[in-house]
């Protein structure tokens, strides 16, 4: 009796036999190791749990990187504003202090004009008054000691100035009550 291979090549000896079971028992295993993996479904759901944490371990550590490449790029943009408003608020400083500077001088050398214009008026006033015949004596010695010791004078034309301003004020009071 013989038998018929189902692909048409029948062994041609007890070796070529042997080597023809070997073959097939090893597909035979890779198919039943192939079923076994399949029907795993534990070792499957475990495996690709393992993929995906690998996966989110990458990406988190892409994650931190790109936050902290973008930490870093505010950090600078801010100090470099910062800088930019430092240096702006010190150049308008600067500019500030030389326009004050300006006005204070300006100030001053008017008020020298100022001054010296009311000496010579006050310098004037006081020689007219002096050679004026209708000024009586008392008053033109008044006059000329003022002249020569000008403090005094103007002390006491401050007090005089200090009770009359006081008499104003006293004079208000008494009327609004």
């Amino acid at each position: 009796m013989t038998h018929r291979n189902p692909h048409g090549s029948g062994a041609k000896g007890p070796d070529e036999l042997r080597r023809q079971i070997e073959h097939t028992r090893s597909q035979l295993g890779d198919t039943v190791a192939q079923l076994v993996d399949r029907a795993d479904v534990k070792g499957r759901a475990r495996a690709r749990a393992a993929d995906l944490r690998d996966k989110a371990g990458a990406m988190t550590v892409q994650l931190r990187a790109g936050a902290a490449q973008a930490g870093h790029g505010v950090q600078d943009r801010a100090a470099k504003a910062g800088h930019l408003v430092q240096d702006r608020a010190a150049r308008a400083g600067h500019t500030a202090q030389e326009r004050m500077t300006k006005a204070g001088h300006l100030v001053q050398e008017r008020a020298g004009h100022s001054r010296h214009a009311l000496r010579d008026r006050a310098a004037h006033a006081g020689h007219t008054m002096e050679h004026d015949a209708r000024v009586p004596g008392p008053v033109r010695s008044a006059l000329s000691a003022a002249m020569r010791h000008p403090r005094p004078a103007l002390i006491i034309g401050a007090a005089g100035a200090a009770v009359v301003g006081a008499a104003v004020l006293w004079r208000r009071i008494d009327r609004c009550q």
